[in-house]
């Protein structure tokens, strides 16, 4: 008989917990910068859905802690993200799944590849961004899979 009320205990507890976790983030819990950022949502805040409220209370928390120079390119770039198309957009949100699917390691090289491009003057990228716009949709899986085969090599922070 104990056994069992043990059980049924344990099962409630559970229950409660994971139904607290569905709840999500509480408006009462969020800190006064975070209330401050995300003011405008605060009387649709209990209606909205856990994943969100948690999203949303993480990036108020982020932007709180940006310098004034960082604020002003996160929101150029929210700016840009909006003018995108919604095919645009649904096909960046792909390939972001795509890339998150990756392993780490290939993630990491991704990111390097990413990084040295931004480090080219203007016009080398531009010639890049040409060259490979010209190319064939074989010439540019083959140029994928040689990247992918080459060596590493150190960058020059020593990465």
């Amino acid at each position: 008989m104990k056994a069992r009320q043990i059980i049924t205990l344990f099962c409630l507890l559970f229950l409660s917990l994971s139904l607290q976790a569905e709840d999500g983030i509480a408006w009462g819990n969020l800190s006064e910068s975070q209330q401050e950022v995300l003011a405008k949502f605060s009387d649709e805040w209990n209606s909205m859905p856990a994943e969100r409220r948690e999203r949303l209370a993480r990036g108020a928390e982020h932007w709180a802690g940006m310098t004034p120079d960082q604020r002003n390119e996160a929101r150029n770039r929210f700016e840009s993200w909006r003018r995108l198309s919604s095919d645009r957009k649904e096909l960046i949100r792909e390939r972001y799944q795509i890339y998150r699917d990756l392993p780490v390691e290939e993630q990491r090289r991704i990111r390097d590849n990413f990084n040295q491009f931004r480090r080219l003057d203007k016009e080398r990228r531009q010639l890049m961004r040409d060259r490979f716009q010209k190319m064939t949709p074989e010439q540019r899986q083959r140029l994928r899979d040689r990247l992918k085969d080459r060596p590493r090599t150190r960058t020059r922070d020593g990465a």
